[in-house]
Formats: structure tokens, sequence, C-alpha cells
């Protein structure tokens, strides 16, 4: 009964933290979304098309992009690029607000996801991306609002995310 309780006094600050959440609008990305990352002393082309994110509307934002890595040094272990603007659990990982990359490694039935904090290329742990098969709509990239899906979408493969007190 004690643990019941703990779980659910656990359980509701986290979940009330989601509501408000939605998805970023294009205006809203184009003002955060970088044309150029900053990747450690490089500064990497990013693919707007690809951005995606999520905000509380009161000027909080969880988003990312694809990087154009061709001719980087950062070429094979970045792939997309993430500002977190709230603190958020990917996976097992705990992240304070700040400016992330992350690149993933193909296995036959999952991605293994590398994050590293954008500025120095600290590696900070991995998380594993799963194949969804609730999937109807394969993107290079998306952040499904917290609440909806607390999912971040890599094509078919997807890893949990939550937010933060």
């Amino acid at each position: 009964m004690i643990k019941r309780l703990l779980l659910l006094f656990v359980m509701v600050p986290l979940a009330g933290m989601a509501q408000g959440w939605r998805v970023a609008t294009p205006a809203e990305l184009h003002g955060l979304i970088p044309a150029r990352a900053p990747v450690q002393a490089e500064r990497i082309e990013t693919e707007f098309r690809t951005a995606s994110g999520v905000t509380d509307g009161k000027g909080r934002f969880i988003a990312g992009v694809v990087l154009i890595t061709a001719g980087y040094s950062a070429e094979g272990k970045y792939s997309n690029f993430l500002i977190a603007q709230a603190p958020v659990r990917v996976g097992t990982l705990s992240l304070p607000a700040g400016q992330y990359v992350f690149g993933w490694t193909r296995s036959e039935d999952a991605l293994s996801v590398k994050f590293y904090e954008a500025a120095t290329g600290k590696p900070l742990g991995d998380v594993e991306a799963k194949h969804d098969m609730t999937i109807k709509r394969v993107e290079s990239f998306r952040i499904w609002p917290p609440g909806d899906r607390s999912v971040v979408q890599l094509g078919r493969f997807t890893f949990a995310y939550s937010l933060l007190p």
C-alpha cells in the first residue's frame, strides 16, 4: 500500500507537467533552430525541413533537427541536434536544459542512440530506440508532445522521453 501511494505521489506532478505542451509551429521553430548548430568547434548546417519540437506555450521548447554532417569531423558520430529548454529524461538519461547532439547505429531490430553535449562532445550515455509497429508515417525526426506519445521518432524507431521537475 505504501509503495502504491509513493508511486502516485511521484506520478501526479510529472503527469501535470505535460499538460499544456503542444507541437511547436514552423514559425516558432524558425526562431529557435539555428541554420548552423554549434557542435564543439564547428557550426554544422541543419536541415530545417526536418525540424520538430514541442513547447509549453510559455517560451520553453524541446526541439531538434537533422544535421548535415558531410564534410565535418562529426560525420558518423552525430546526426541530430537537440535543444532542451526544460530538463528531460530520454530513456534512462537525465538531461538538464541545454544543447545536445546525438547519433545512432542500427542493429537488426533497434537503434543504439548515443547522446553528447553539443558544446564539448562529452559522451552522456545511450538509449535504445525500438522499432515501433504503430508508426504510420515514417519521418526522419519527430518529437511527439508529452502526454500524447512522449517519444522521439527516428524513422520507424522511437525512444521515450519525459519532462523532469
